[in-house]
Parts: structure tokens; sequence; C-alpha cells
């Protein structure tokens, strides 16, 4: 029998846990790259306040950003990273024990 505690949430990845990011997270893992705006609108953040999840994600190695122009006008893409398709997974996993010990 494991003496491992079922509902011990200290695995829980704090960086991918917060709404915005845990939005951000499961967006990219469907389409990544996504351009800046469209990752906006689809977890409904501003400009200011996406950019910021966006920092701590990257410092984490979580996305990466890249910066472009398309004709004249600037573009940012956003791409999940691998280390942050494995946090991700890892992410859901805990998750999934959690709700698994709590039946």
């Amino acid at each position: 029998m494991s003496t491992e505690n079922p509902f011990d949430h200290s695995a829980i990845d704090d960086v991918i846990h917060g709404r915005l990011r845990l939005g951000i997270m499961a967006y990219l893992t469907a389409a990544s790259p996504a351009i800046f705006g469209e990752l906006r609108d689809k977890v409904g953040a501003t400009d200011g306040n996406l950019s910021t999840h966006l920092k701590k994600l990257e410092e984490a190695g979580y996305v990466r950003q890249e910066k472009r122009f398309v004709g004249k006008r600037p573009q940012t893409r956003v791409f999940l990273t691998d280390e942050g398709r494995r946090a991700w997974l890892g992410w859901i996993d805990t998750m999934n024990n959690l709700m698994k010990a709590a039946q």
C-alpha cells in the first residue's frame, strides 16, 4: 500500500494554475502557435494582462514568443514549448489524481 497522500496539492504547478495562465496553456495545447490577438480574444484578456501572464509563462520556459512583421504590421506569435507541454500534462495528471481521490 502506498504511503503517499492522495490529497497532496503541493505538486500543483502554480505557474499554470492561475486562471488566465490555465486558459492560455489550454488554448496553446490545441492551437500553438497562436497570434497574440487571437489568444487575447480566446482567453478574454486585455493586452496588458495577457502580456504579463505570458511573461511569467515564458520565464518558466513554458511558452516562447516570436515577434515578426506581416507586411508593415507587427505580429507576435506565441508557441507552447516542449517543456510547457510536459508541464501541462503534469498539471492535468495532478488534477486528475486529486479528483479521483475526492470521489
